[in-house]
C-alpha cells in the first residue's frame, strides 16, 4: 500500500481529550488520511455507522462508556480494524482489548512517527490477500478453505475469522508442512513494525485454534514447533499430492 492510497481512508478518532485529538488529527491529515472526530462512546458508534470508516482510533477512557464497552458494540455491526489507545503501562487493558477483538493497541504517550505506522500497518495486514493459493483447499474431511472467497469451512460450517487471523492462516497454509518463525509471522501478517511484539503471533494462534481445533490444547492443524515457530499440518503429503499441484 502505497502513500497515495491513504488519501481516501477515513479514520475515526474516539477520545474525549480535545488536545489528543488535534494532535492525532493534524499527523494523520500531513499523511493523506481523512479523520473524523467523535469525543464520547455513543457519538462513537453514530460516527461509525454514517462515515463507514476504515479504522478507528479507540481510547479506553471515555466520559459515558469505556473503551472496551464500544468495542463490544462495535465488534456487533463491524469488523472495522480498531486500535485502542491505552495508558502506559496498562498491560492488562491491551490484553483485553485484544481478547475483545481489537486490531492492535498504542500505549500514550507515542510518537506522530509511531501512530502513522501502527495505522499503516493494520490498515495493510486488513487489505485482501493476494497469493498463488486458488480454489477450495481440502484439508482433510473437516476443514475446508477457500482463499478466493474468504472463506474457511469446518464441518460444513462456515467459520469466522477477522482479518488477521485469515491473513495468518493463509501464511501456514501456504507453507504447509514447514515451520514458519515467530519473526516471519510477524513480518508477514503484521509488519516489520511488529517485531518486538511476538506476543501477537501467540494470541492468534490461539484464536485460530479455537476456531478451528476440535481440541486446541490438542491441535492437529496448526502445530507448534516450540522455541521456532508454528507449522500446518502437511495435508498435500497425507492425500499424496505434489506440494505445488
Amino acid at each position: 500500500m502505497t502513500e497515495g492510497q491513504y488519501k481516501n481512508r477515513r479514520i475515526l478518532v474516539v477520545d474525549d481529550e480535545e488536545r489528543m485529538v488535534r494532535f492525532i488529527r493534524l499527523n494523520l491529515e500531513h499523511d493523506g488520511f481523512q479523520v473524523i472526530e467523535a469525543f464520547r462512546g455513543n457519538e462513537a458508534i453514530q460516527r461509525l455507522r454514517d462515515a463507514i470508516p476504515d479504522l478507528v482510533l479507540l481510547d479506553v477512557m471515555l466520559p459515558d462508556l469505556d473503551g472496551f464497552e464500544v468495542l463490544k458494540m462495535i465488534r456487533e455491526i463491524s469488523e472495522v480494524p480498531v486500535i485502542m489507545l491505552t495508558a502506559k503501562g496498562e498491560e492488562d487493558d491491551r490484553v483485553h482489548g485484544l481478547e475483545l477483538g481489537a486490531d492492535d493497541y498504542i500505549t500514550k504517550p507515542f510518537s506522530p512517527r509511531e501512530l502513522v505506522s501502527r495505522v499503516r500497518a493494520v490498515l495493510r495486514r486488513n487489505e485482501i490477500v493476494k497469493g498463488s493459493m486458488h480454489g477450495m483447499i481440502e484439508v482433510d474431511e473437516h476443514l475446508k478453505i477457500d482463499f478466493d472467497r474468504r472463506e474457511v469451512w469446518l464441518d460444513g460450517k462456515l467459520v469466522k475469522l477477522r482479518p488477521t487471523e485469515y491473513r495468518l492462516l493463509y501464511h501456514l497454509v501456504q507453507n504447509a508442512g514447514w515451520v514458519v518463525t515467530h519473526d516471519q509471522l510477524l513480518a508477514r501478517v503484521w509488519g516489520y513494525e511488529y517485531r518486538d511484539e511476538p506476543h501477537y503471533v501467540r494470541l492468534y494462534i490461539n484464536y485460530l485454534r479455537q476456531k478451528l481445533e476440535k481440541n486446541p490444547a490438542d491441535p492437529q492443524y496448526i502445530l507448534t514447533e516450540r522455541g521456532v515457530g508454528y507449522r500446518f499440518v502437511d495435508f498435500r503429503r497425507l492425500k499424496g499430492e505434489h506440494p505445488n499441484g
